[in-house]
């Protein structure tokens, strides 16, 4: 383990095995507070396995993970969310019969869930907050809007914003950008870098020139190991990266 153990996120020999096939095998990532970290690999490295991992919702073989000196990988999954751990997953999950206001205001932690929302009177606090969040996603003028008619990457930004309502010191995020257009990923970009500041965010992604403009620093996966990290001018030139991912 590294000397400096102030890490935000520490993950040291981290494995999981299914039917005795290692999807993650002995990774060990450190993450500092206010990082942008970025993974990338091919197909069935085991990226997303690995934020499947951070989160909970799969439990490792071997290794640990810690955040904020807390070890999280034997606790329940609603545990580390109201430990400061957020995560979206590549398909946008929002209730599109509601409006934009309202997906985030049943996001806010300690609500009344999804029908109590509906039916009471709002709180100021979250009012305000639902506000604060929406300008910073880019959609305090679609508040109003039923969320299912929102364009793919509106519904991106909507999920982002259903995550930071709550405040999470770790934000995970499984390929933001797939689908959107160039300015909206643009938007993404400022939106990510945004979000960084104070907290930590972990990036899957396959858009190298978007890694470019986000990334801190640069970690590849490959066959469930890590195979280079570092900065993206590093990696990008490191032979066996290009020989496995970015030469394909």
């Amino acid at each position: 383990m590294p000397l400096d153990t102030t890490f935000a996120l520490a993950i040291e020999n981290l494995t999981v095995s299914f039917d005795g096939f290692k999807a993650v095998d002995k990774v060990s990532l450190y993450v500092d507070e206010g990082e942008l970290r970025v993974v990338i690999g091919p197909n069935g490295a085991g990226k997303t396995t690995l934020l499947d991992l951070i989160c909970g919702k799969t439990r490792p073989t071997g290794g640990s993970v810690r955040f904020y000196n807390q070890e999280l990988s034997k606790l329940p999954e609603q545990r580390i969310v109201r430990g400061g751990v957020g995560r979206k997953f590549q398909t946008p999950s929002i209730y599109g019969a509601l409006t934009v206001f309202e997906n985030l205001e049943v996001s806010f932690p300690r609500g009344r869930g999804v029908w109590g929302s509906l039916f009471f009177k709002r709180d100021a606090a979250v009012e305000q907050k639902v506000h604060e969040v929406a300008r910073e996603i880019h959609l305090d003028a679609h508040l109003d809007e039923e969320a299912g008619l929102l364009s793919h990457g509106q519904k991106q930004w909507l999920e982002i914003g259903m995550l930071l309502i709550a405040d999470p010191k770790l934000v995970l995020l499984d390929e933001p950008v797939a689908g959107m257009s160039v300015r909206e990923r643009e938007l993404t970009a400022h939106l990510l870098r945004r979000i960084a500041k104070g907290r930590s965010v972990i990036v899957i992604e396959h858009d190298m020139n978007f890694v470019r403009e986000i990334a801190d620093k640069v970690t590849v996966m490959h066959q469930g190991k890590v195979l280079a990290e570092g900065s993206m001018e590093k990696v990008e030139t490191d032979p066996k990266v290009i020989e496995v991912y970015l030469g394909h």
